[in-house]
């Protein structure tokens, strides 16, 4: 029978894994809306503005050609690819993710999709996104002309 030596670190990947799930399953039966992005996306900032909405997003190292925005009512989607540079044999490791992502962040409000506006500076795309005009709480005054007056006044028990 052979031994096999039982080491602690290489479960550590693992238990993170299950605390993440845990943590993301609970901000969702709480309704907490903290943004913590999944391993591979694109982190996110979303903030009120008052009549706007304000989207910020990292993506380092993109060409503002390279990024797809699309902007709905309810939600917003960035897309586009991280694009490997052949170094050659001459690297020695790389932490940097490659390849395409997207990323679809629900919005709490309705926005003017097409008003929305772009900036892409310093590796981070900002969208100012306006928020649609919400019915406002207004006192309506209803005439009732003289028959309902007179049925209202019946069904009271008066003539």
């Amino acid at each position: 029978m052979a031994l096999a030596r039982w080491n602690p670190a290489t479960q550590f990947d693992t238990f993170r894994r299950q605390m993440d799930y845990l943590d993301r399953l609970f901000n969702e039966m709480t309704g907490d809306r903290a943004l913590t992005p999944e391993w591979g996306q694109i982190p996110i900032e979303l903030n009120d503005a008052g009549d706007h909405l304000e989207l910020k997003a990292q993506v380092p190292g993109m060409n503002a050609d390279d990024l797809d925005v699309t902007v709905n009512r309810d939600s917003v989607t960035i897309s586009g690819e991280f694009r490997h540079e052949d170094k050659g044999d001459n690297s020695y490791g790389s932490e940097f993710q490659y390849g395409q992502f997207s990323r679809t962040i629900s919005l709490p409000e309705g926005v003017k999709q097409d008003q929305a506006q772009a900036d892409y500076t310093n590796g981070i795309l900002t969208l100012q996104l306006p928020k649609v005009e919400q019915a406002k709480n207004q006192q309506v005054k209803i005439n009732l002309g003289s028959q309902s007056q007179q049925a209202i006044a019946g069904s009271n028990g008066q003539s």
